[in-house]
């Protein structure tokens, strides 16, 4: 627990004064396989890195520039950041670079950001060089290899002046809707942010926490690494091709770190319960596990209850089960439940929900729709729920527009002024409150707890109804165990001046029939069963119904379906249809 009177007002003082008071403590430890051997880094292994990156910029003369961070997981890139922060220098982490598919996203980040410098490893940096015939781009930057920096520069840094108004870090939307933006994290926010995850989850130094999410994204950073430093406790971390791979990693990792605090987005809670059998949960002891967050997507309340019933027997506790919400244009977190609680559902009535009305309902009830709360604020921020067209505030139990307001709430987007004042800096009619940050998320209040229903941008009108997005493609994914989760997208389109509702739908590659041959993926026949389900369980129709070959649904790098980016494939038409 960081003592009221520590001499901390940045994450720069805050890793200075860890080193000071532990250096030999635990910082983080990479699992580079996931699972078996270490990599260790102490409080004071961490500084002395952070120094050396530092202490390179400030040869470059480079505070107050801006430096594009691109690494694959692990913990070079831990010092890398520590290092801009040490050196007041902006990091604008980035896709790890591996994985070229994303070079489009970083030439966009280079475009906007315009960074002098670029941090990497040695081994990356020739992959960089070799692409830059094609990308010229990636040459007009100072690129350094944190890998390779001189022995014992670091004792040549000196410690800059750095105030909590200092610009820490941009952080790049995931771009679910719109074209990424770099938004812009003081170091306050920061600050402000981590006190508020750390009541809200009840944490302290003896609070281990293991994490796959990755480092380049704000659940990751924030969420688990900062997070760790502000408690002074340890972190445990993997690659998220680890736990794709095999979700059963995860689990162990809770098991044999005793960790306390661990989480990820809904999809991942489905996947363990789907991909981790019987056999894979021998020896396996979750007992240790207190807060297990769910946020980023929609926290579906039929995931949390499978979830807590297959691992109940290995100790899995179902008041461990934390959702909560948050997005980077307020730093992270803004709403959780209460710890040890477990979570609150409601079962509202979904016709009155399609007009922006909560009605409850017993479960079981036709047209009932379960809602999950993702809890209430845990610091010095406002939450009201806001009619987004004409600003007026919403009574309890009505849908609108969720606004926030406090001192997490960051300061815009990187070169965007012309759009702040519209997100960041919007009112409420009749009010003096706020400004306040316009989310684009809608949901409603209900006894002070906040209950995510959507999307704003997203969200699909036909017939002059509302229909989430997010709930027809739960409905289509539980159709065909051949469907891969999390990897479906549902839009409308305009057809004869009418909107239809289209769903694409990524096959798993590793999906194989059953023997005997029942169970086979005929696309005439699931498209029936599917036309049923939907109308169903959504009264609307389905227009057209697309299986794709794996890897073709777009997502952020967060891992959240660009609902808007599929809709423009399947227009033109560019889209890999799965060919059976």
């Amino acid at each position: 627990m960081l003592p009221a009177n520590a001499p901390v007002e940045t994450l720069t003082d805050l890793l200075r004064w860890r080193t000071q008071r532990h250096p030999e403590s635990y910082a983080y430890t990479f699992l580079p396989d996931g699972d078996g051997a270490e990599q260790n880094w102490t409080y004071a292994e961490l500084d002395r890195q952070s120094r050396a990156v530092a202490a390179q910029f400030q040869a470059y003369k480079a505070g107050g520039e801006r430096a594009l961070l691109l690494y694959p997981p692990g913990l070079e890139y831990l010092g890398a950041f520590y290092g801009c922060l040490y050196a007041n220098v902006i990091a604008v982490p980035a896709y790890p670079p591996q994985y070229f598919q994303s070079i489009s996203r970083i030439l966009s980040i280079l475009q906007d950001a315009r960074p002098r410098f670029a941090l990497t490893t040695a081994a990356i940096l020739e992959t960089v060089r070799a692409l830059q015939g094609e990308y010229p781009q990636l040459g007009d930057i100072q690129w350094i290899a944190t890998d390779a920096l001189p022995a014992g520069i670091e004792e040549t840094w000196k410690a800059p002046n750095v105030k909590g108004d200092d610009l820490a870090f941009l952080q790049y939307t995931s771009g679910s809707t719109s074209t990424p933006k770099g938004v812009m994290v003081l170091h306050r926010n920061l600050m402000s942010n981590q006190a508020m995850i750390q009541r809200g989850m009840a944490l302290d130094e003896q609070s281990t926490i293991v994490s796959w999410l990755p480092l380049y994204h704000d659940m990751g950073l924030i969420g688990t690494v900062m997070q760790a430093l502000y408690n002074g406790s340890r972190a445990v971390l993997m690659s998220p091709w680890s736990f794709l791979q095999k979700p059963s990693r995860w689990l162990r990792a809770i098991s044999h770190y005793r960790a306390n605090l661990s989480g990820a987005p809904n999809f991942a809670y489905a996947l363990c319960v789907r991909k981790v059998k019987p056999e894979q949960q021998e020896g396996l002891d979750l007992s240790s596990w207190r807060v297990a967050f769910n946020g980023a997507e929609p926290v579906r309340a039929d995931t949390l209850n499978r979830f807590a019933e297959a691992f109940a027997p290995v100790g899995f506790q179902r008041q461990a089960l934390y959702p909560c919400y948050g997005l980077a244009e307020a730093t992270l977190f803004v709403t959780g439940v209460t710890p040890d609680t477990g979570f609150t559902q409601r079962t509202v009535d979904a016709s009155a929900l399609e007009k922006h009305r909560v009605v409850t309902v017993e479960p079981g009830t036709a047209n009932a729709r379960p809602v999950v709360s993702s809890g209430r604020s845990w610091g010095d921020s406002l939450i009201r729920i806001v009619e987004p067209e004409t600003f007026k505030a919403r009574a309890d139990g009505e849908v609108g527009e969720i606004w926030v307001a406090g001192p997490h709430i960051t300061q815009g987007y990187w070169g965007r002024a012309e759009t702040d004042t519209q997100t960041f800096g919007a009112r409420i009619a009749g009010s003096d409150e706020g400004p306040f940050l316009r989310t684009g998320d809608l949901g409603f209040l209900l006894d002070g707890e906040l209950f995510v229903t959507g999307r704003l941008k997203d969200m699909i009108i036909i017939d002059g109804r509302n229909h989430y997005p997010h709930d027809i493609e739960q409905t289509v994914e539980s159709q065909h165990p051949a469907f891969r989760v999390g990897s479906c997208a549902a839009f409308s389109v305009e057809r004869d001046n009418e909107e239809k509702l289209v769903v694409l739908m990524e096959v798993d590659r590793r999906y194989a029939p059953p023997a005997g041959g029942e169970g086979a993926l005929d696309l005439k026949q699931v498209t029936r069963k599917l036309q049923q389900a939907v109308a169903a369980a959504h009264s609307v129709e389905l227009h057209d119904f697309v299986l794709l070959q794996s890897d073709e649904i777009l997502k952020t790098s967060s891992g959240k379906v660009q609902r808007r980016a599929c809709r423009e494939k399947y227009l033109e038409g560019s889209l890999q249809r799965w060919q059976g």
